[in-house]
């Protein structure tokens, strides 16, 4: 006998944590499967500093009873809303305690395997569990949606991966690496790796680093009106992005798509600034031309900002290319499944209560973003997407 619930969620990172705390204060029958904040924990290089700032990188309990500041003020770490930067470690250890505290539930199996169903869906966990579920809510994060571009994906594995890849760059001690791109997750691995002892280089096209400005606080009145404070930081585009997410559902996709892959481009943390310039070599306005194993190594060819020829041999290449989404790539989905859900560029299309086009499949975070905006790119949409799709569960269960 299978058990049946009204709602399976799929993850538990911030996403899928935050709406298991807001179902619990309901009268909602939900499971929550997958091991705790476990894309941070294993997946991100220790050391790393979170581009986020503090008041905008918390979890979410229908009361905001217990924020990233109540942490840290319970175990006297530094914490300021703006100004010191979060370390991954930190926001890690919260976001466990956090699941101790409201999600006591969850159960650490991964969901292998969803189905449908007369009832709705079968999930199979990869513990061998059987469920039934009228409604599952997939908030698996960006785990699945790392992104190497062609001239990478094509070399044999073993001289090159994705940034998702690494929690423990110190496996690189002694080697040469090349590490592509220029927003916050090359920058910081390459810092890292520099520290480690590796022999680091950073190729990317942008002809500078564009490091993000720490944030001051108080700030002069027309300041704050001329640019004023959000989660996704300064400014009246980022502050429509994360107060208007209805707003920037309605409208065409000829406009959200653009402004998801444009706004809020690659650019690293301040504080990594320092570790960076003339601490390695960068070479900034490049084209990269492709990429060969010879003499178990890696050759990177590339034309420079001056438009000379040159070329790079490494032992390693690290993509930290981006993420994109793209439902194809969910196998615990059935493949029935998946071809029901309506999809462009291979993102879902959702309804303003994040449900696809296959009744009762609800998908968040990330694979939401070209539906409500930049602001489900980001922890900091777990707060809106939380109370949104637990308000809309609980009508419906109870209805």
């Amino acid at each position: 006998m299978s058990e049946k619930v009204d709602v399976v969620i799929v993850g538990a990172g911030p996403y899928g944590l935050s709406i298991a705390a807001h179902l619990s204060k309901t009268r909602v029958k939900f499971r929550i499967f997958g091991a705790p904040m476990q894309t941070w924990l294993k997946q991100m290089p220790a050391g790393m500093m979170l581009k986020s700032d503090g008041f905008a990188s918390n979890l979410y309990d229908p009361e905001s009873a217990f924020t990233l500041q109540h942490y840290c003020a319970e175990k006297k770490l530094p914490y300021a809303d703006v100004g010191i930067p979060v370390p991954v470690e930190t926001f890690v250890a919260y976001g466990l305690e956090f699941q101790k505290r409201f999600v006591p539930n969850l159960d650490l199996a991964n969901i292998v395997a969803i189905q449908r169903s007369d009832s709705g869906f079968q999930l199979q966990t990869s513990q061998g569990e059987t469920l039934q579920a009228s409604r599952v809510v997939v908030a698996v994060g960006i785990t699945h949606f790392g992104y190497l571009p062609p001239f990478l994906s094509d070399l044999p594995a073993q001289y090159v991966s994705h940034s998702l890849q690494h929690s423990d760059l110190s496996v690189f001690q002694g080697k040469k690496v090349a590490v592509i791109g220029a927003g916050a997750s090359a920058v910081d691995i390459a810092a890292i790796l520099n520290k480690s002892g590796a022999g680091v280089s950073l190729i990317a096209r942008r002809p500078a680093i564009a490091f993000h400005k720490p944030s001051k606080e108080p700030r002069p009145l027309l300041q704050r009106i001329a640019k004023p404070r959000s989660g996704l930081g300064p400014g009246w585009r980022s502050r429509l992005c994360t107060d208007a997410p209805l707003l920037f559902h309605l409208m065409p996709r000829e406009f959200r798509f653009p402004v998801v892959r444009k706004h809020l481009g690659p650019a690293p943390g301040w504080f990594v600034r320092d570790q960076v310039i003339d601490r390695f070599p960068l070479h900034l306005g490049a084209t990269l031309r492709g990429a060969n194993v010879e003499n178990d190594q890696v050759k990177i060819s590339f034309v420079d900002a001056n438009g000379h020829d040159d070329e790079l041999v490494v032992d390693h290449v690290i993509g930290a290319t981006g993420f994109r989404v793209a439902i194809s790539k969910l196998g615990f989905l059935d493949e029935t499944v998946r071809g029901q859900i309506r999809t462009v560029e291979d993102t879902p299309v959702l309804s303003n209560k994040f449900e696809s086009s296959v009744p009762g499949l609800y998908m968040v975070g990330i694979a939401s973003a070209n539906c409500f905006g930049p602001l489900t790119r980001f922890a900091y949409g777990a707060k809106f997407t939380a109370k949104r799709i637990s308000a809309h569960i609980a009508q419906r269960c109870s209805a």
